[in-house]
């Protein structure tokens, strides 16, 4: 994927993303447990980003592919009063100055790497730049094959914007396009993926939930909400 893929989702994106509230609060509590500077990976217009700060105090660097989805994130957080430390960049190339105790992803935007060996690579960057016993969270949904089947191509309103999504079994790709024809492109990932991909990165899973209020995952669980650490004190 390149960054015009997700810039021509900048103007629309917090519309799609509207129904998506209940994760703040999650991120915003592992971000007061941390020291920083915080790291947030597809930070995009800064729905996540934003609260965080505002809640925290703690100074965030956010990291985006598109740069009109930081465009609108720095304009949402002069709105706001918020200071963010926005930087163009690709999550499969990160590379900090200085160690952190938190990195974050919401917004499942793990999906978007296409392969094992792209998830392990950001997991990789991500280690090195924890210090030990830092937290790397992420979330992702869990594939379901009965919503596949009730909405794959089908267009949907969400908030005024037109889109739909459309599933490739084979290659458990969603494409996600909007009414005007911009595209852009998630894999699913099964647990056992995932947590190979952890291990591998050298990293290991401090905790597994089911949702954003801690719940434990299980077999009816909808949602991945992984928190992994650095092996350390």
């Amino acid at each position: 994927m390149t960054a015009a893929d997700y810039d021509a989702f900048a103007p629309v994106y917090d519309d799609l993303a509207a129904a998506m509230t209940d994760d703040v609060k999650f991120y915003v509590s592992l971000a007061e447990a941390a020291r920083g500077p915080i790291v947030e990976l597809a930070v995009g217009t800064g729905r996540v980003a934003i609260p965080v700060t505002q809640r925290t105090g703690r100074r965030l660097i956010g990291i985006d592919l598109s740069p009109a989805m930081l465009s609108v994130a720095r304009s949402k957080a002069a709105a706001a009063g918020v200071e963010l430390e926005l930087r163009v960049g690709d999550m499969r190339e990160l590379q900090l100055d200085e160690a952190t105790d938190l990195v974050i992803c919401p917004a499942r935007s793990m999906l978007h790497l296409e392969s094992h060996e792209e998830r392990v690579l950001v997991m990789r960057r991500v280690a090195r730049v924890l210090v030990p016993g830092g937290r790397f969270a992420w979330n992702a949904f869990v594939f379901d094959p009965e919503v596949a089947a009730e909405i794959d191509g089908i267009w949907r309103d969400e908030n005024g914007i037109r889109n739909r999504s459309s599933y490739d079994e084979a290659e458990r790709r969603i494409a996600l396009e909007l009414e005007g024809g911009a595209i852009v492109h998630l894999w699913w990932v099964d647990r056992g993926e995932w947590e190979a991909a952890v291990a591998e990165a050298g990293l290991e899973v401090e905790a597994l939930y089911g949702w954003f209020d801690r719940r434990p995952f299980d077999a009816e669980s909808r949602e991945f909400v992984y928190v992994t650490r650095k092996p350390g004190p």
